[in-house]
């Protein structure tokens, strides 16, 4: 197992889901479950960002230090409470995500002299898939205090190692593999997608 720490995002509103995504059922498993689940596979040390009461049933878990400040907040939760110095960052709504992949981006992350490695796909950085070095949270506390929430912006603040479409394409990766799922037509799509597997 790799000296990384990986932390389930699990916090969100699920406003537009209508109900909590993380318990959302999805091939006979939840959504929290698959991401344990993935998250499990490379390190031992695998926590859960988000209420105690809704989620100590399902491991270790780090509440927000700054409430309802979405992603960004949850990030920083996870780096205060990271021993390691690489933290690998999962949205709990990622099904589609495979272990080959997380594989790849640890690899890239620990090679890399970057504070975030981060992927680049259909036109945007995918932050809940994401390693983060724990020299990011000092910036993440900076932004937060100044009632800065938006995660993408800090991207070009810090040393970043963007994987690019093309080396993802090269690399055999599928970008449906950064669907997440906000709505329930996208859920619908979801199920429908795991049904009609062989």
């Amino acid at each position: 197992m790799l000296p990384i720490t990986a932390f389930i995002l699990a916090g969100g509103k699920s406003a537009r889901m209508g109900s909590d995504k993380a318990f959302l059922q999805l091939g006979g498993r939840s959504l929290l479950s698959r991401a344990l689940d993935i998250a499990r596979a490379v390190t031992s040390d695998v926590r859960i960002v988000g209420d105690p009461e809704k989620f100590a049933a399902f491991g270790p878990i780090v509440p927000d230090i700054y409430p309802a400040r979405g992603p960004l907040g949850g990030i920083h939760a996870a780096l205060s409470a990271s021993t390691t110095d690489l933290n690998l960052i999962l949205g709990v709504d990622l099904p589609f995500l495979d272990l080959r992949f997380l594989q790849f981006l640890i690899a890239e992350a620990q090679s890399a002299d970057a504070v975030v490695t981060v992927p680049w796909a259909d036109g945007h950085f995918q932050p809940l898939c994401a390693v983060y070095r724990k020299a990011f949270l000092p910036m993440a506390e900076h932004a937060l205090d100044q009632g800065r929430n938006k995660l993408d912006a800090l991207f070009s603040e810090v040393p970043a190692r963007v994987i690019s479409e093309k080396e993802l394409s090269a690399a055999g990766f599928d970008f449906a593999i950064f669907r997440n799922l906000n709505t329930p037509e996208e859920w619908e799509q979801a199920k429908q997608q795991v049904a009609d597997r062989p």
